[in-house]
């Protein structure tokens, strides 16, 4: 299976932001274990802070891999440019949240992404990944 994770602003900060919500694991060495354990996948990343590069990237991805998984930071909860960009491409896509967004602040319960996507996936830390992997591995 050919799998591309997309994280969106501030997530290149992960080990260091907010470890009492997002963890102390820099993204690089989860996703280290992420390729061992599926080792007979392809999961290639990539992560902006930029509205455009994100979408840029599911333009250009969206039609060849076999699943996206996204964590879109904050622009799920602004971006109804990401999410068209999602409904205009042929890969199927789960959404990501590393912690449960709807205990958080009441503007990140509404995701302008959820209704585009194949699932959503939110609350169980870094794992939440790994369970968007083992849900396409499932499903497609």
């Amino acid at each position: 299976m050919n799998l591309l994770i997309i994280n969106g602003p501030n997530l290149n900060l992960l080990g260091k932001r907010e470890p009492s919500i997002y963890g102390s694991e820099t993204f690089d060495d989860y996703l280290s274990k992420l390729s061992v354990e599926f080792a007979d996948d392809s999961i290639d990343y990539f992560q902006s802070n930029s509205e455009g590069d994100i979408i840029n990237k599911i333009h250009s991805e969206g039609f060849s891999v076999d699943g996206l998984i996204i964590n879109a930071g904050a622009y799920t909860h602004t971006s109804v440019a990401i999410a068209d960009a999602i409904s205009a491409i042929q890969s199927p896509v789960i959404e990501v949240h590393i912690s449960n967004v709807h205990k958080r602040e009441a503007y990140r319960h509404k995701s302008f992404l959820s209704a585009v996507c194949l699932g959503v996936i939110a609350g169980f830390g870094l794992d939440s990944y790994r369970l968007a992997i083992e849900a396409f591995k499932k499903t497609v």
